[in-house]
């Protein structure tokens, strides 16, 4: 039951009074059974999810006030996690906001702006983990052609998603529950007039995605302007624009006729100086520069994977390997076509004690030791992975 308003002279009822006294011990219980935002009316209640796959619970801003609670529990097999819905808010806890089967816990606002969740001690089964994931970078334009943009790169790390986004929250992880991944591929380079293929997308289950970086556009037809996707691709030299990038994940690619570099995860192409390739962001899971932009005709690839370039005497250099680095540009002339975006990764970090992993069928990937951590890393294919 929520919290109920009367009116000054109101008189109760025998049956009001039951209701109210009712609600300090049996809360009304509101199931969900998708990802959900919360609402004014939710003080006071208990919000269930019932949900078996993965679900977020958003926590909006400016909706409650000091004081206001609520109780959420995931009856579902599914790992539900309370997350802000924005950065206009903050979501804390001494626990986990991932949310195993039968957790819960009341969340409790101090300001419309700052919440906690409380709750006991996370399940033996749950435990929370260091997340970077990058999709495929996007192919390289044709003839002057656009560097590809960098795959889409989300992280939970401390240096952010991609596109200046925010750190993802840590994801929630239920041994014996199997999640399915995807490692996206590179997309190919042009060697006609239209653009460079963007890449491919990576996941971690259907909840966490990453976009396939945008191509490079083609001198020549009518593809010109470079492709959006994680990042934007570069335009061609034909003074045609560059494509976006997707808002928490890369940054948009440089305009030609000279600039024309691919965005990346760091900064936006042609950045630092004439057909460069955005710069990528290094991940503080594992330490490693991904998600850098391709270079459009005869300029760099950027830090993080980007390939270089094509000029007149030497052709276009592909994207790193799971970097999700941008694939170059082809040269106005000689050398023109453009190369192929690297590979997507996924990296996941998690204290040893926690768990063992078994790395499914279809999946390339392996795993190494750091401290008191196990980094593990998948390079590609499509399959299963789960803990023990």
């Amino acid at each position: 039951m929520a919290i109920q308003a009367f009116s000054s002279g109101q008189t109760l009822t025998a049956a009001q009074m039951n209701s109210l006294q009712t609600n300090d011990y049996n809360q009304t219980v509101s199931a969900k059974t998708a990802s959900y935002t919360l609402v004014a009316g939710d003080v006071g209640t208990h919000v269930q999810m019932t949900a078996a796959t993965a679900t977020t619970i958003s926590v909006p801003a400016a909706t409650f006030v000091a004081g206001d609670s609520l109780f959420i529990s995931s009856q579902g097999t599914g790992t539900c996690t309370i997350a802000a819905a924005s950065t206009a808010i903050t979501v804390t806890t001494s626990s986990s906001l991932a949310l195993a089967q039968y957790g819960g816990g009341t969340l409790r606002f101090q300001s419309a702006s700052a919440a906690t969740f409380f709750s006991g001690a996370a399940p033996a089964n749950n435990f929370a983990a260091q997340v970077t994931i990058v999709a495929g970078g996007g192919g390289g334009g044709f003839n002057g052609g656009g560097g590809g943009g960098a795959g889409g790169y989300r992280s939970t790390g401390t240096e952010g998603s991609g596109g200046g986004g925010a750190a993802m929250f840590r994801v929630g992880i239920v041994k014996g529950t199997s999640y399915a991944i995807v490692i996206g591929a590179g997309g190919a380079g042009s060697s006609s007039s239209s653009r460079g293929v963007q890449g491919s997308t990576s996941s971690f289950t259907t909840s966490l995605t990453a976009t396939g970086g945008g191509g490079g556009g083609s001198r020549g037809g009518s593809e010109l302007s470079g492709g959006s996707g994680g990042s934007g691709g570069g335009g061609s030299t034909d003074s045609s624009a560059g494509g976006a990038g997707t808002s928490g994940q890369g940054f948009a690619g440089a305009a030609g006729p000279t600039a024309n570099g691919g965005g990346g995860a760091g900064e936006a192409g042609g950045t630092d100086g004439t057909g460069e390739g955005g710069d990528g962001l290094t991940s503080s899971v594992d330490s490693v520069a991904r998600g850098g932009g391709g270079g459009g005709w005869q300029g760099g690839g950027g830090t993080g994977g980007g390939g270089t370039g094509a000029t007149n005497s030497v052709a276009a250099v592909a994207g790193t390997v799971n970097t999700g680095g941008g694939g170059g540009g082809g040269n106005n002339g000689a050398q023109t076509n453009g190369a192929n975006g690297g590979s997507g990764v996924l990296v996941v970090r998690y204290a040893t004690s926690a768990g063992t992993v078994t790395i499914g069928a279809g999946l390339t990937g392996s795993t190494t030791t750091s401290t008191t951590d196990t980094i593990l890393t998948v390079t590609a294919g499509s399959g299963n992975l789960s803990w023990a």
